[in-house]
């Protein structure tokens, strides 16, 4: 089975293929969509993570008709009314970089007690025959200082629940098992394996 990732973050693209190859049964051959497309660019106009997972599957899966898979990931916050969400890889303006979102973030929790969030991450999977959408959810809080090396965007400031340590804190096998993306991969590779019969 050949899998194109619609992503061009090496880190996120890192994550992917190893909890791909942990949860799906199949053998698997991952392919990021920069090894077959070269440069690629989608706008993730969306308005929702759902609609930006779909945009970027599709348009990678039009261009090489192969099964692709991508992901659209968003930290929503109680306190800010769920925000970043669909803004969270831009929160802090569209070229931010992850310490620039990280820091806007601290800022606008200063001195708030409700520091509960979750990561939300909506998969889409699309092929010749079909589109399929699953979703992962991993609840937490909010740290109140940046803590740990590890991950990547808002993984030093989330401590996932029933954890002392941030995502940015743990080996990278530690955050897999529980991670939002995790869950939303277990979810696809279930409807997956059905259809592989």
């Amino acid at each position: 089975m050949r899998l194109i990732l619609a992503s061009s973050n090496p880190a996120k693209i890192e994550e992917l293929c190893i909890i791909l190859h942990a949860v799906v049964a199949e053998p698997l051959e991952i392919i990021p969509a920069s090894n077959v497309l070269g440069s690629w660019y989608v706008e993730e106009s969306g308005s929702t993570l759902e609609e930006n997972a779909y945009l970027k599957a599709s348009a990678v899966f039009e261009q090489t008709l192969l099964p692709t898979i991508a992901d659209d990931t968003g930290l929503e916050v109680d306190a800010l009314g769920g925000q970043p969400g669909v803004r969270t890889a831009r929160f802090a303006g569209d070229e931010a970089t992850a310490e620039e979102n990280n820091q806007l973030l601290l800022e606008k929790l200063s001195g708030v007690t409700n520091r509960r969030a979750q990561f939300r991450t909506v998969i889409c999977y699309r092929d010749r025959l079909r589109t399929i959408l699953t979703e992962g959810v991993c609840t937490g809080t909010i740290a109140d200082v940046m803590r740990g090396t590890c991950g990547f965007g808002y993984d030093p400031l989330f401590l996932p629940d029933g954890h002392t340590r941030t995502f940015a804190e743990m080996e990278p096998h530690e955050k897999h098992q529980l991670s939002h993306r995790r869950r939303g991969l277990e979810r696809l590779a279930l409807q997956l394996a059905e259809l592989w019969v």
